[in-house]
């Protein structure tokens, strides 16, 4: 029996191929190139929805009346309820991924468009997010997934690098975006115009997806394929593949060691990734004083540097057929960078350029070590049960998303000097800038004077004693003293009041790098652990021994084709 290359063929014509997307034979390269470039757009679309939020964070804060701490938390819980979307997408090894994906798209699509800039208050916003973390925990499983069943094991680091810089490129699209539309000083309202041109980017997509994404029928995707030379055996196989069989069981036979403990590494590994994509901006601008547009800038030189080294360290370690050690090159660089990262926080006034450099290097390190890492995993899954890919992911998926919850639960003990500065920080700065003069006098008063105008205001010993103050601390005249006693006298009610969270704020301004430094070393932790996870995984350590099984598997499948009378695809 000779098995012939074979068109790729959907399954199904017309208007029903928008819901029955089963391909019958394995694509060939166009077709499939296709497919997976339309899986790596969606993922990066999924994750622009995710992450916009991030890019105008200090905008929505004080529009919504949304404190730090309840922002920190909204965020914990949108990963847990992610979590469980991640388990249920474990699913779509029974019932496919594309439509998952594309429901996802149009899904996200909607509310970012059209619901979540309804927002009045930070419980609806909170409400409507919860909606778009739910997709997203399924699409993180789904999207992968699909990634790897049309990627052989060899060239498998160079398609999820691809799919890895998904996510990256949602943040990279976030920062550019937001670099680009936002002004010096915008608005606090002016948040809403970023999730309108999100929501437009990602029905479009939708469509795009609706249309032309695919995937291949369970007899196909359920078995090991290492490289395109198993098209054939594999295409005859699925022809006669118990399906129900391969499926049965699938947590028991996927909560393994290797699965469990490997996925756990990774999700504390990746703690500074996530601390970037939700408070990067939060942290330049507290901590190093940039605007809202400068941060992001600052977030395009972390997203556009670990693009690079996802996708070229994915071709390379495909090239040289291993993974482990580009794990640990990745992982030592990351936790090197990340000491030195965590140290600027106590030199607020570095320079722009040299923060960027170093953000850039860290998060080029961090992509060395998660492309391969993402091959290895699925590699590891495979060799428990090909079939189970998705379950694999799933699990995966839960556990990253469980940590991001529990961390993100902590984190607001441990940078507890964010909340006055978030609160407060904005409007204060705004007082500041609109009533120079007054400030400046108001802070030579000293804080008894200060109290006891307020409590006496036409009280003529206290009024001649904060002339005397402003006077001597301004090194003006006793008559501009009293203009400026009076300028202050005249403030609006609302500045009055925000100018009295002035020393919570300073007090928070002190302890803030100190307080981030400690939380940048528990990433550094994260990374140690990883490390120590990275042997316990599928692959080898050198080329030649890598070389070596690519040869006995290629030995086999030819044994097996000769059993069934096959000859390989033309």
């Amino acid at each position: 029996m000779t098995v012939a290359a074979a068109e790729s063929g959907t399954g199904s014509r017309g208007i029903s191929s928008l819901w029955n997307r089963q391909l019958d034979t394995y694509p060939d390269t166009g077709p499939r190139m296709l497919y997976l470039a339309i899986t790596v757009l969606a993922t990066v679309t999924l994750y622009y929805e995710l992450y916009v939020g991030g890019s105008v964070s200090t905008l929505f804060l004080p529009k919504l009346h949304m404190t730090f701490t309840f922002y920190v938390y909204t965020v914990a819980i949108s990963n847990l309820i992610g979590a469980f979307g991640s388990l249920f997408a474990g699913l779509t090894d029974r019932l496919g991924r594309t439509n998952l994906v594309v429901a996802g798209l149009i899904i996200t699509g909607v509310f970012v468009e059209f619901i979540i800039p309804l927002s009045t208050s930070k419980w609806e916003f909170t409400i409507f997010g919860f909606f778009v973390g739910v997709v997203e925990g399924i699409c993180l499983v789904a999207t992968p997934a699909l990634i790897r069943d049309f990627s052989p094991q060899v060239g498998r680091a160079t398609a999820m690098g691809f799919w890895t810089a998904g996510p990256v490129l949602g943040s990279l699209v976030v920062a550019t975006v937001a670099t680009n539309t936002i002004g010096a000083n915008p608005s606090t309202s002016f948040w809403t115009h970023e999730y309108h041109i999100c929501g437009v980017v990602g029905l479009i997509v939708a469509v795009v997806a609706l249309i032309g994404l695919k995937e291949l029928s369970p007899g196909l995707r359920d078995q090991l394929m290492v490289t395109m030379q198993d098209r054939t055996l594999i295409e005859a196989r699925a022809k006669g593949i118990d399906v129900e069989a391969s499926l049965r069981n699938p947590w028991r036979q996927l909560l393994k060691l290797d699965v469990i403990v490997s996925a756990t590494g990774i999700a504390i590994f990746l703690l500074v990734y996530y601390t970037l994509v939700g408070f990067g901006l939060l942290y330049y601008a507290t901590v190093f004083g940039f605007s809202t547009k400068d941060a992001n800038g600052l977030l395009n030189w972390s997203w556009g540097f670990n693009v690079i080294a996802v996708i070229g360290c994915g071709f390379l370690s495909d090239k040289v057929r291993v993974r482990k050690p580009f794990m640990v090159v990745g992982g030592v660089g990351s936790a090197i960078m990340m000491v030195i990262y965590l140290s600027q926080a106590h030199h607020p006034t570095t320079g722009y350029y040299k923060l960027a450099i170093l953000a850039a290097i860290l998060s080029f390190a961090l992509g060395i070590a998660y492309v391969p890492w993402m091959a290895s995993f699925t590699e590891t899954v495979e060799s428990h049960n090909p079939a189970l890919t998705a379950t694999g992911l799933a699990i995966w998926g839960w556990i990253i998303r469980v940590v991001v919850f529990a961390s993100t639960m902590i984190l607001p003990s441990v940078i507890s000097s964010m909340n006055p500065l978030v609160t407060y920080g904005t409007s204060l700065k705004a007082v500041v800038a609109q009533y120079p003069t007054q400030v400046a006098a108001l802070s030579t008063i000293h804080p008894d004077t200060l109290a006891a105008l307020k409590a006496h205001p036409t009280d003529s010993k206290t009024d001649a004693a904060a002339i005397g103050q402003i006077a001597a601390g301004l090194h003006v005249s006793p008559s501009k003293a009293l203009s400026d006693l009076i300028a202050i006298s005249k403030l609006p009610a609302s500045a009055t009041a925000t100018l009295s969270h002035a020393p919570a704020v300073e007090k928070a301004a002190a302890e803030n790098p100190g307080k981030w430094q400690n939380w940048y070393w528990i990433c550094f932790g994260g990374m140690i652990f990883f490390l120590l996870t990275v042997p316990l995984m599928r692959g080898r350590w050198t080329t030649a021994k890598a070389k070596e099984d690519e040869a006995a598997h290629e030995a086999m499948v030819q044994a097996e084709m000769a059993k069934m009378g096959l000859t390989a695809n033309a």
